[in-house]
C-alpha cells in the first residue's frame, strides 16, 4: 500500500503551475514573493477543475487514490472541505457519472455531497508554504511540477464509490420486508 505523500510545501515548478491559472500570472507571482503565506483565489476550468468533499470523506477518497490507484494530483484542505484538483472537464462530467451510479438515491444518503468546480468557478488555494499543520487552509499534496497528473472523472468516481463503501451498504437486492410471514417449506411430503 502506498500512502499519500506528505508534501505541504509547493515547489517552484508548482508555483509556476498555480500562477499560470490566474488571469494575471505575473501579479500572482509578485504577490506570492511578497507574501508566501497568503491564500489566493484561482479560476477553475482551464488548467484544472476541483472536486470538493467534506474533509473526512475527501481524505477517504485521497487514501483510496493512493492505496488502490494511481495516486492523486494536488490536494488541499480549506474551510472543512478537501479540494481534489482534477483534470479540466471533470466538474462537468462527474455529476452525471454520480447520477448514473445512483449517488443521490435513498440508499446512498449517508454519502456526503461532492461539489464540482469548473469553468466559471474559482477556489481559494492555500498559502504556498503551510508549515502550520493546524491552519484552516493547507496542502495535503502540494503541486510539485509544472504539469501534474490530474485524475479525471472516472478515477474520482471510482475513489468516491470505494470511499463510500464503509459508510453505505450497497446491495442489488431490495431490503427485506420485516412484516413478511415466513414458512418453512423444506419438510414438504
Amino acid at each position: 500500500m502506498t500512502s499519500a505523500p506528505n508534501v505541504t510545501r509547493v515547489s517552484a515548478d508548482g508555483v509556476a503551475w498555480l500562477a499560470s491559472t490566474a488571469p494575471y500570472p505575473r501579479s500572482t507571482l509578485a504577490l506570492w514573493e511578497e507574501r508566501p503565506d497568503a491564500p489566493v483565489v484561482l479560476p477553475c476550468g482551464t488548467v484544472f477543475d476541483v472536486v470538493s468533499a467534506p474533509t473526512v470523506f475527501g481524505r477517504r477518497m485521497l487514501d483510496r487514490l493512493w492505496d488502490e490507484g494511481a495516486g492523486s494530483g494536488p490536494v488541499a484542505v480549506f474551510r472543512g472541505r478537501t479540494l481534489l484538483f482534477a483534470a479540466p472537464g471533470t466538474a462537468q462530467r462527474l455529476p452525471s457519472l454520480l447520477d448514473w451510479e445512483e449517488w443521490g438515491s435513498r440508499r446512498a444518503r449517508a454519502v456526503p455531497p461532492l461539489l464540482c468546480h469548473g469553468i466559471g468557478d474559482a477556489i481559494t488555494a492555500p498559502p504556498l508554504n503551510c508549515d502550520d499543520a493546524g491552519g484552516a487552509a493547507r496542502w495535503l499534496v502540494a503541486p510539485d511540477t509544472r504539469h501534474p497528473w490530474l485524475p479525471g472523472p472516472e478515477v474520482l468516481l471510482w475513489a468516491a464509490v470505494r470511499a463510500a463503501r464503509p459508510a453505505v451498504r450497497i446491495s442489488i437486492f431490495p431490503p427485506a420486508d420485516q412484516d413478511a410471514k415466513v414458512y418453512d417449506v423444506s419438510r414438504r411430503r
